[in-house]
């Protein structure tokens, strides 16, 4: 009778991803394989060559994971051969991922610039609108939840401090850092961006929950996301 080991051997000689993934791990594979996996698993029966040639479609459209973890599954069945089973998984796989690395930050104390860049930054980064969200914190600045308040044009997001606040006050947050991105790259706040800071932090004075930060993200700068922390810049205390 053959042994275990000789048959794991063979079965990772035989260039399956699935078994190299058992018998390797998950980070000895390929982008292309890690996705060809998600894809063969979506709907039974599935052969994995099919799924490594869906995969190269996928990459060839799309260009890179940033890009496809920002795609709902009304975008994947856009790619010839990707069906909607294939996409839901594929965007099961992508909002997991983004939840784990969530999780990991969320026992951190959220009270610094480079933190909320960590959280944030990647999802704000591919977005051609800017989109205001709000980060709800307990009293030891740790992370309850993330509400997006507004996503507004390619050079402003609206939204009134009540909208805000709202959230924080069914959550029964102690205080929330403000974050928006500006698709142009540049982080510079608009005069628009000063006004709604200011306004915030009055409202959240009268509410007692307060304003620690509101941050802008920008484009990468020496392969980090830049950004402007209205707290680092003296405007709140």
């Amino acid at each position: 009778m053959e042994s275990e080991p000789n048959r794991i051997q063979e079965l990772l000689e035989a260039d399956q991803p699935a078994e190299r993934l058992a018998g390797l791990g998950a980070n000895t594979l390929s982008n292309t394989e890690l996705l060809a996996i998600l894809l063969a698993g979506a709907e039974p029966g599935a052969n994995p060559v099919d799924a490594t040639e869906l995969t190269r479609r996928l990459l060839l459209k799309f260009r890179s994971l940033r890009t496809l973890a920002r795609c709902d599954p009304r975008e994947f069945v856009s790619v010839e051969g990707i069906s909607m089973p294939k996409a839901v998984a594929l965007a099961a796989a992508f909002e997991l991922g983004r939840r784990v690395a969530r999780e990991t930050i969320a026992k951190l104390k959220v009270d610094s610039p480079e933190i909320v860049c960590q959280l944030l930054a990647q999802d704000l980064r591919a977005l051609t609108r800017e989109s205001l969200r709000a980060l709800l914190l307990d009293t030891k600045y740790q992370l309850l939840r993330i509400e997006e308040i507004s996503l507004g044009s390619l050079n402003e997001s609206i939204a009134h401090p009540r909208e805000i606040f709202r959230p924080a006050l069914i959550h029964s947050a102690f205080a929330i850092v403000m974050v928006h991105n500006h698709p142009s790259g540049d982080p510079t706040p608009s005069e628009a961006d000063r006004r709604l800071t200011r306004r915030v932090a009055e409202v959240g004075a009268l509410l007692q929950v307060n304003l620690l930060d509101h941050i802008i993200i920008g484009g990468m700068q020496a392969g980090q996301p830049s950004y402007y922390s209205f707290k680092e810049a003296g405007v709140l205390s």
